[in-house]
């Protein structure tokens, strides 16, 4: 239970480093292109055995984990777009939402039970990220533009189902750490060839900043990944447990963080959705 805690607290904290990115105009994509090699960086630290390189290819995980890279890198590039193009409400719901799909697969792959109470539990949870979501006024969608938020509901579901299928069929608990440093590195190159590609229209900025907000969200961007593997492969719960907790939870816990930290003022519904992930994460821990 304690790895889950930190993988909430973990991803949490992601919220906050974006939000200071603005305060201290932090250019963000290079940052996070920046991240992606320090978390690799920084995952090498964890890795108690010696590194040989040359069997990294031999390694039955290898393939996956580097298409692993290039979906976070793709995913994250739908967020932005689904959120300068239609909204940052609708780019966290469709996001949060999908955790219906790992939870799914884990019915499915790894035969997992969903007891009745559990299904309200799940259904709740998906409401309560819903209405803790919404700003001043309702989430509407043009018809035309449902293509990016569905595009997001399918690629963040795809990238927590693909983690918890390569830690249960490919990686043992002492090759996390080094499983950790290929998935960024090879995320950070197809990083920096996005960028390349791109700076012909925008150019990037390298400063301090940037580099500075890169450490710090690659170190807390590997810590959230590192206790997220570690939470999977526990016995007192099984995965749809787990990703339907920690995702409620990292949307409860950032919006409380938001009234704490930058005075955010919640809605009547925000308060509902609130309400409601705290009902659902105790349904869910419980049966």
């Amino acid at each position: 239970m304690i790895d889950l805690i930190l993988c909430i607290l973990f991803s949490s904290s992601l919220f906050v480093i974006f939000k200071l990115y603005n305060t201290y105009k932090v250019q963000t994509l290079f940052a996070i292109i920046t991240n992606y090699f320090v978390a690799a960086i920084f995952s090498i630290f964890f890795y108690e055995e010696s590194i040989d390189f040359s069997t990294l290819p031999s390694k039955a995980w290898f393939l996956p984990t580097i298409s692993l890279g290039f979906l976070f890198i793709l995913v994250f590039y739908i967020t932005a777009k689904t959120s300068q193009q239609i909204g940052v409400s609708v780019a966290s719901v469709s996001s949060k939402m999908s955790l219906v799909i790992p939870v799914l697969a884990g019915v499915i792959l790894y035969k997992e039970e969903l007891g009745t109470l559990k299904i309200v539990g799940i259904i709740l949870a998906l409401i309560a990220v819903y209405f803790a979501s919404l700003k001043d006024r309702t989430i509407t969608v043009k018809t035309g533009t449902l293509v990016l938020p569905l595009l997001l509901f399918l690629g963040s579901g795809f990238v927590d189902t693909s983690i918890k299928y390569i830690q249960t069929t490919y990686v043992s608990k002492q090759e996390f750490p080094f499983f950790c440093t290929v998935v960024f590195t090879s995320a950070g190159i197809f990083g920096v060839l996005f960028i390349l590609i791109r700076s012909f229209k925008v150019p990037l900025k390298i400063n301090y900043r940037n580099i500075l907000g890169g450490i710090v969200l690659g170190i807390f961007n590997y810590l959230t990944l590192h206790f997220l593997l570690r939470a999977l492969q526990n016995d007192f719960s099984d995965s749809s447990s787990i990703f339907t907790i920690n995702n409620v939870a990292t949307v409860l816990f950032s919006t409380l963080l938001g009234i704490l930290l930058f005075k955010e003022k919640l809605i009547p519904k925000n308060w509902i959705g609130i309400g409601l992930a705290v009902i659902s994460i105790i349904i869910v821990a419980l049966f």
